[in-house]
């Protein structure tokens, strides 16, 4: 299974620009990936655990372990890319 974890926060304007590009995500992809969105204020040793230090960050993880990893605003076609890879 691909996991798409989606690392933000409330406070992040970057992220909230990324909000439509991940419900369209979600749309289209389906049951074929599974997105998990971390809120790092709740969530601190997850976001440490991955080792993430800036947000948003977006990991893919394919049998639990990561194989792609993209920080920032990004392209609905890079986060395609980085799942199907």
């Amino acid at each position: 299974m691909v996991k798409l974890l989606d690392f933000w926060a409330e406070w992040c304007a970057p992220c909230k620009v990324m909000t439509p590009v991940l419900e369209e995500l979600k749309k289209e992809l389906g049951d074929k990936v599974e997105i998990e969105e971390i809120n790092v204020d709740e969530n601190q040793a997850k976001a440490s655990e991955h080792g993430v230090m800036s947000i948003p960050t977006y990991i893919v993880l394919k049998d639990n372990k990561e194989v792609g990893r993209k920080i920032g605003v990004t392209a609905k076609q890079e986060l395609l890319k980085l799942l199907q890879s």
